[in-house]
């Protein structure tokens, strides 16, 4: 793959010295005169990159990222990873993870090395494409599917350029507790991360925000602040007032973004990500948190990777259902789900899977999950309300 050019226009964006970049798709990108985003009138905000939002739970919006936001997250990534290095680019560049890559490898003066994507991510082309790195310091951004196939029957070849790694980062959704020992236990040095698009991606790294980066929980809700978030979204100022907002902390005016996402502080005041506020699945009158069911799933002996989500349901207004990548039974799954959560949690359906039908940034497509679903609860074969199916 060819980054070139795009390195090219995503340079002189940083620099003030040329229109915004917007990434598609394929790789290809369009330039956008600062004039045409919709700023106010006399804003000296310089806006370097326009990113699609992942769509993964509706229709995906357009963020605008400035130079200083982009600036902020570059400086609390090095701080927080102890250097600056080479990055190995493994998801899409029209998401922030993978545009991220190409920005800090810019601040950082360093040559990334971008993996051949165009077969799907494989273990033998990440290991290729790993192979190439020179620097002593070496990243890369991962998500939990990637890391999961990567240690999955792993070779001692993908072992040896993982080891070699002083940091991946891992994100963009929730992540199996057994999959994090596994990889650390490997000798991995893996480092969990939180944000979003509209925060230039995680900001939050093993529950710890990024230095410069402020987070406060406001009715159980995740909100955070400080230079990395965006500027809005491109052609929607309604829904830019609803999710952004302006407030003193500790005597300075800071940019706030509500994530939408439940949240706690542990006894240390870590992070801890309880799930989407709209992932509530109401069944039978009861509130069920689908991150509640996922981390149980992940609890069970041989469950991979759980992606739990709602279902109409005639009886119970909607039904709690899993799609499963695992080497357990059915009848392992429940036996070990019923275990360690209470028996109205238990999924009603279960669709097991060789892989979850993934989105181009890595993450689970909820729209081809919940149609599958729905069809297996559907099916003849299901029996008492839940259906197995490979």
């Amino acid at each position: 793959m060819n980054i070139e050019p795009l390195l090219k226009a995503l340079s002189e964006a940083l620099a003030g010295e040329s229109p915004a970049v917007q990434i598609a798709p394929d790789g290809s990108f369009i330039l956008i005169p600062q004039n045409e985003l919709g700023l106010p009138a006399g804003s000296e905000t310089e806006i370097a990159a326009v990113v699609l939002t992942s769509g993964s739970t509706g229709t995906p919006k357009r963020t605008l990222l400035s130079v200083d936001a982009l600036a902020a997250s570059s400086v609390g990534t090095a701080l927080a990873l102890r250097g600056e290095g080479q990055w190995l680019l493994a998801l899409p560049t029209n998401y922030v993870a993978g545009l991220q890559v190409l920005v800090r490898s810019l601040f950082a003066g360093t040559r990334p090395w971008a993996m051949d994507l165009s077969g799907g991510f494989t273990p033998e082309a990440f290991t290729e494409a790993a192979l190439e790195l020179t620097d002593r310091m070496r990243f890369t951004s991962l998500v939990p599917t990637q890391l999961s196939r990567l240690l999955n029957n792993p070779s001692a070849e993908t072992l040896t350029v993982l080891r070699r790694f002083n940091a991946i980062l891992l994100g963009g959704g929730p992540i199996n507790p057994v999959l994090l020992q596994a990889a650390r236990g490997a000798g991995l040095n893996v480092v969990t991360t939180y944000g979003m698009s509209e925060t230039c991606g995680g900001c939050v790294y093993d529950g710890v925000p990024l230095d410069g980066v402020q987070l406060t929980i406001r009715d159980g809700l995740v909100v955070l602040g400080g230079d990395v978030v965006a500027s809005g979204y491109l052609d929607n100022a309604s829904l830019t007032a609803a999710s952004f907002f302006e407030e003193e902390h500790d005597g300075e005016l800071v940019r706030w973004y509500s994530t939408g996402d439940l949240g706690e502080l542990d006894a240390e005041g870590r992070l801890r990500v309880l799930g989407r506020v709209d992932d509530v699945i109401i069944s039978g009158g009861l509130k069920v948190s689908a991150s509640t069911v996922t981390d149980g799933l992940h609890k069970v002996q041989g469950v991979r990777e759980a992606f739990v989500a709602p279902i109409p349901s005639a009886e119970w207004g909607q039904a709690v259902a899993a799609m499963v990548v695992g080497s357990c039974s059915l009848a392992e799954l429940l036996d070990g789900a019923a275990a360690v959560m209470e028996s109205h949690v238990v999924p009603k359906t279960v669709v097991f899977v060789s892989e979850l039908p993934l989105l181009a940034t890595g993450k689970p497509d909820r729209t081809a999950i919940l149609a599958a679903l729905a069809d297996a609860a559907l099916a003849p074969n299901a029996e008492n309300g839940t259906t197995a199916r490979a």
